[in-house]
Order: structure tokens, then sequence, then C-alpha cells
């Protein structure tokens, strides 16, 4: 992996070798991902059996439609309304957190560096929304769903991965991270502008000021979680009823976070409050959504009717087609117009691979799926199957295609852990370093002394001299 840092405005890598601080940090975001999205995977499941099961199936409507909650402040919602505009509120405030970093710390800072994850995530996004609507145009289907297909899954996707026992390097596990943080921005910018019918504007102004108080306390060092939880709870509650979708205020309270170290801190406060909402975010959040959202019919007539009728049709091409050639295509056009070249150790299979991984939209498409067809249950159980079949579909192509190279990516991997003079610091990030190489020879030194040593001892005991030392 001799590839220069993908921050290194010189080099004109695709994909090349992160930065030590970057590859650390995308390991440990990784891995609570994978974490996270083996329980959403289990979540999934559980929904599924438990809304498919005769006997139990009436216990799951009745648990998912009951309701609760304060009625005067206009929050009487039911199970699934609280999962999916409250729950995922954490979800997005991560997700804003996440793109907070990306833009002051991480490879978003950087034009050249960010233009690959950008125009790779819009065409990811743009080529499923068009195969949506070329086959809802040609059928007659409603266009409602339009944006189901452009949203990504990046822990359903690690969780494939961990399933299958596959591992990717740190260039395309960093290129698909940012690439799921860069879809969840244009995901949020799609929520907020397309599924906002009407606003209630003495709300929106009420959580506007909530927002800046937030801002304004932050900026004054104000510290405690009983300050900041009831204002968040109230900033949630306001958006909530101001007609625009909740999960908005989650988002920009993330982004008014500081994600930038000073000099005496070892995490900036984002990525403090970031390492301790993960887990909630990603171990129970998201996970009770998708069991209180996955739970649709997977009957033999549900199956059929999903690739028979243009809307949901729409959304499984969009997710397998649309997705991997969008990807693959603004990865190949960033390449060509910038003149880059991909990083040598890789190769544009390997894009594809991910591009097609990158099909699993589990999450995020199901809110859309509810937003885009919220006046009728019956199409929106039928798109949510969509989403469940089109990410399974994809996740299956990712895994042949990643198998197919999974020999290459566990040597790179091991060259990218190899840390033969046991520092804690790779040996890839020292090639350079005068001070490793001279402790690589003191450790070779001390080695071949060993080996005269029990060489003399061999020779010395006279037991099978024909043998060579």
């Amino acid at each position: 992996m001799a590839a220069p840092s993908p921050t290194d405005n010189k080099s004109r890598k695709l994909l090349g070798r992160l930065s030590l601080p970057e590859r650390r940090f995308v390991a440990d975001a990784l891995r609570a991902e994978t974490v996270g999205g083996v329980i959403l995977l289990v979540a999934a499941i559980a929904a599924l059996i438990w809304a498919n099961t005769p006997g139990i199936s009436a216990g799951y409507t009745a648990v998912r439609d009951f309701h609760m909650g304060p009625a005067a402040l206009g929050l009487d919602l039911s199970v699934q309304h609280w999962a999916a505009d409250g729950l995922l509120a954490v979800f997005f405030f991560v997700a804003g957190i996440e793109l907070k970093r990306e833009l002051v710390a991480g490879d978003l800072r950087d034009l050249k560096a960010a233009a690959l994850p950008v125009i790779a995530a819009l065409c990811g996004m743009a080529a499923p929304a068009l195969v949506y609507f070329l086959v809802n145009r040609a059928a007659g289907g409603f266009m409602d769903g339009w944006a189901v297909p452009t949203a990504t899954d990046i822990a359903f996707a690690l969780a494939v991965l961990a399933v299958i026992g596959t591992s990717l390097p740190s260039a395309l596990r960093a290129f698909l991270l940012t690439l799921a943080v860069v879809d969840d921005l244009f995901a949020i910018v799609i929520i907020a502008v397309f599924f906002t019918d009407t606003i209630d504007f003495p709300a929106l102004g009420g959580a506007f000021a909530g927002l800046v108080l937030f801002w304004f306390l932050l900026r004054k060092g104000v510290r405690g979680w009983y300050v900041y939880v009831p204002l968040a709870l109230v900033v949630w509650g306001l958006m909530y009823n101001s007609g625009v979708h909740a999960t908005i205020a989650g988002v920009a309270m993330g982004l008014m976070l500081r994600c930038t170290r000073q000099e005496d801190e070892e995490q900036s406060p984002g990525e403090h409050i970031e390492h301790l909402v993960r887990p909630l975010s990603a171990g129970l959040a998201v996970p009770l959504f998708a069991l209180f959202s996955a739970g649709v019919s997977l009957s033999d007539e549900a199956i059929t009717q999903v690739f028979t009728r243009p809307e949901t049709l729409g959304v499984v091409l969009g997710l397998v087609v649309g997705k991997t050639l969008g990807i693959f295509g603004g990865t190949w056009l960033a390449a060509r117009f910038t003149r880059a070249s991909l990083n040598e150790d890789l190769a544009w299979p390997d894009v594809f691979a991910v591009a097609s991984l990158a099909g699993i939209g589990f999450t995020v498409s199901l809110l859309i799926g509810e937003l885009a067809f919220a006046g009728d249950a019956v199409l929106t159980d039928e798109i949510k199957a969509a989403v469940l079949i089109g990410s399974l579909i994809a996740a299956v192509i990712a895994c042949v295609l990643l198998k197919l190279r999974d020999r290459k990516y566990r040597a790179l991997t091991e060259a990218e852990e190899r840390d033969d003079d046991r520092d804690g610091i790779p040996d890839i990030y020292e090639e350079h370093n005068p001070a490793y190489h001279l402790r690589m020879a003191k450790i070779y030194e001390e080695k071949a002394a060993e080996h005269r040593r029990r060489a003399e001892a061999a020779a010395g005991s006279g037991t099978d001299s024909s043998r060579p030392a």
C-alpha cells in the first residue's frame, strides 16, 4: 500500500492510503457501526417473523399502532411514529456530528479530496431516482416514491460484511463511510424540502429559537446533560408540530457541536458526545425503528406484487441497478475529469463491488417510503417490502463480487495492520522514518544472534552432524 494520503494535494490518487489518525477514526466508527448493523439485522428479521407468523401477527399490528403521548402537546403518536419521528432523531443527531467532523477535520475539508465522495454520492442518488422515474413513467405509476431508493444504510452494509466474513481495505471502508455521510446529508435535504406539506410558523419559530439557545450555550461552554437534553426535547417537539420532519432538529443540533480539537483535548466535544450517543443510536434507536417499520407481509402474492407494480419495481431496480451504476459511474467520472489515477492496489471491479454494496438502503429508505405514501397504508407496506427485497438482492450481488477478491483484501488488510517493531504504529506509515528502520535492524540483528547461538549449540552437541545448521 504505497499510495499517498488522499488529502495530499500533490498526489492524484483515488482511494489512496488514509492518514494514521483518519484510519484510526474510521476503524473505530466502523466497528461501532458493524455491531449496530448486526443488531439492526436481527431486529429486521424479528419484525418479519413477528408480522408473518399466524397467531402472533395481530399482536405486531396492535403494538405498532398503539398510541401514547400527551395529546395536548400534539404528541399523541403511535409506537411506529415514535420510533420514526422520535428515535430516528437520535440517529440523525449522530449523522449531523459525523457530517460536521468530515467537514472540519475529515476528508471533506479538502475540496479535492471531497470531490470523489460528493460526486459519487450525487450520482448514486440521481441514478436510482432516474431509474424509478423511467420505470413509473413507462408503466403509469406514482412518482411520489422517487426518493425511496436514493439512500444507503452503512450499518446494514457493514453487518452484511460481518456476516460473510469479508474484510475491506481501509481505503474502501473509508470511501463507503464518507459516501454514506454525504448520502445522509442529501437525504436530510430531500426530507426537509420535499416532504414538508404545511408549516406552522409559530412552532417553527420556537424550534429555531431553541436551536439558537442551544448554539449559544455551546459557545459559552455550558456543560451538563441536564441542560441540553430537556432543551433538545423541547426543540424536537416544536419541530415536529411545525410540520417539518422532526429528525431535522437532530441534524441541526449535531451540526452545532465543535468537532475540532484544542491543544489540551484528546477528543473534541463533538467526538466525545458522538462516542456516548452512538451506542444509543446504533443499539436501540435504529433497531427499534426497524422492528416497527420492517414488519411487512412477505406472502407469495406480496412478493409477486413487488415485481409487477411499477412503484415497487422502480424501488428494487433503483437500489440494485441505479445505486451501483450511479456510484461506479460517478467515481469513474471523478477520475476521468480530475485526471486522477486509482490506487494501484485496487481495481475498478473493487469500486463496482462497493457500489453494489451501497445498494443496501434500509433505514432511511424505509423512512422516506413512509413519508412518500403516508396516505396509502397498503402501498406503503409494498414499498417497504420492495426496499427489503432490493436491499437483499444488492447484498447478495455485493457478497459474490467481494468474495471473489477476498484473498486480495485479506492480504492488503494484513499489510496495513502489520507492526513488526511493535510500537503501536503500522509499519506502512513508517517506511520513510529512519528510526523505524534502525529499530527493525536491531530486531533482525537480535534474531540473527539468537540463530547463531542455536547453530553453535547444535554443532557442539554433536547430534545429527550431517544435518546443516
